[in-house]
């Protein structure tokens, strides 16, 4: 069965684990779906993992275009989501809107922009005319310079309110699902039950919709420091897909994030 936001939708409200995970290729795209990952991601993270750069920042428009035609070619169940790389979402609604346009007509089947209320009026125009959007919050690795690093978002009361904002001007604005980034578990838990759309968390505790990582970190393959809340599964499995399984079996079965997993 194909999922869409509306089986996405369905899970949140019937309190079914949502499962995503990044890809970026035609053959794991397949692999990861009949494994029953829900959402692959074509994150900007390709970056990090394929580019071998420190940051997402010099992933193009054509870079993700071309992994989210590969994924698509490999997919025919998941809901495809690709980011919106630096540079392609942080302008006028109009000129987003030819940007998301193009990794729709790749195979996408939503797109993922960063940024909170700020970003209302481009979520709205392009909601509006047909692309879905999931709004991304909390840490954003786009703005990694202005954050000053990788760093947990939300850790005073300030911050905090400012982030149950965004999540519900965001909501207001169209998006279809929030995800949160290294926001204490908290905080994500007060949002998720807040707003009716699914919530995704990666570093936001075991309480959000569902849950995403970077494929090659459930695989144990890190650049550099392994963050808090990511789990290496091919330590107890016998094969890539084993990981795998064993990663969709976590997150369904609320056992993946534990509390050491969370800020």
């Amino acid at each position: 069965m194909k999922i869409t936001l509306s089986t996405l939708q369905k899970q949140h409200e019937s309190n079914e684990k949502i499962v995503a995970l990044t890809c970026y290729d035609a053959i794991f795209a397949s692999l990861l779906e009949n494994s029953g990952i829900d959402v692959l991601l074509v994150g900007d993270s390709m970056g990090n993992v394929l580019h071998g750069k420190n940051t997402t920042l010099s992933v193009t428009l054509n870079n993700m275009i071309y992994h989210t035609h590969c994924v698509s070619n490999g997919s025919s169940k998941a809901l495809i989501m690709a980011d919106m790389p630096f540079g392609t979402a942080q302008i006028s609604p109009e000129q987003t809107f030819k940007n998301a346009a193009k990794l729709i007509a790749a195979g996408a089947h939503m797109v993922k922009i960063e940024g909170g209320h700020i970003m209302a009026e481009t979520i709205s125009f392009l909601t509006q005319r047909g692309i879905p959007v999931c709004s991304h919050i909390g840490f954003t690795p786009q703005s990694i310079y202005q954050l000053g690093g990788y760093k947990v978002q939300g850790t005073d009361e300030t911050k905090a309110e400012q982030i149950r904002q965004d999540a519900k001007i965001l909501e207001n604005a169209g998006a279809s699902i929030l995800l949160m980034e290294m926001v204490p578990a908290a905080i994500a838990r007060t949002i998720t039950q807040s707003i009716h759309i699914p919530t995704i968390g990666i570093g936001a505790g075991i309480d959000c919709s569902g849950q995403v990582l970077v494929l090659h970190d459930i695989l144990g393959i890190y650049q550099g420091k392994k963050n808090k809340f990511v789990k290496n599964f091919m330590i107890e499995a016998t094969s890539i897909q084993d990981a795998i399984n064993n990663y969709v079996s976590a997150v369904k079965n609320k056992q993946f994030p534990a509390k050491e997993h969370e800020f």
